[in-house]
């Protein structure tokens, strides 16, 4: 495990907080696969829009079909567990020597987590299946949360580092 005095507090808080974030993504993906049923109702739901306002101007965008409504639910397991791999990935790079490939493999793992959390569950959940409209079903909070927490952690795998593994005081 890296060290602040072998590599630095910055590598160090790379490699930890993308760890967390791998850490969470693999949870979310294997209580996704193990538990399947519950967040499967919850997709249901958010696509059906049936517990929003059922507004008429809005309800032709509801999916009701369970086949296209499974499909869904399906590729976004895909997309948590591929994100989930590629941040496990990034995390042991991080504990290796050099940086670049590290920063590049966790860029692309966080930029997936964004990308689900925001385009697809505040964006196309959260507005375009207006998401927000419902009580009971309703995951924006949640997904604010994952969607700053990844982009926090790009921010901090993208500070400059210099060879002594300590941030660039420049």
């Amino acid at each position: 495990m890296p060290t602040t005095t072998s590599r630095g507090a910055l590598p160090l808080t790379a490699t930890l907080l993308t760890a967390s974030v791998a850490l969470y993504m693999a949870l979310v993906a294997f209580g996704n696969i193990t538990d399947f049923g519950t967040n499967q109702d919850f997709v249901r739901h958010v696509l059906a829009m049936d517990t929003t306002f059922k507004d008429d101007d809005l309800m032709w965008r509801a999916i009701t079909n369970e086949a296209l409504q499974d499909t869904a639910y399906v590729l976004i397991i895909i997309w948590e567990t591929a994100s989930a791999l590629l941040l496990i990935y990034g995390t042991w790079l991080w504990t290796r020597p050099g940086h670049a490939h590290a920063r590049r493999v966790s860029t692309y793992g966080l930029l997936m987590v964004m990308l689900l959390f925001g385009a697809g569950f505040m964006a196309i959940g959260g507005e375009w299946f207006a998401m927000w409209q419902s009580e009971n079903w309703n995951g924006l909070d949640a997904a604010l949360r994952v969607f700053v927490l990844s982009g926090v952690v790009l921010l901090i795998n993208h500070l400059p580092v210099t060879p002594a593994g300590r941030a660039d005081p420049s």
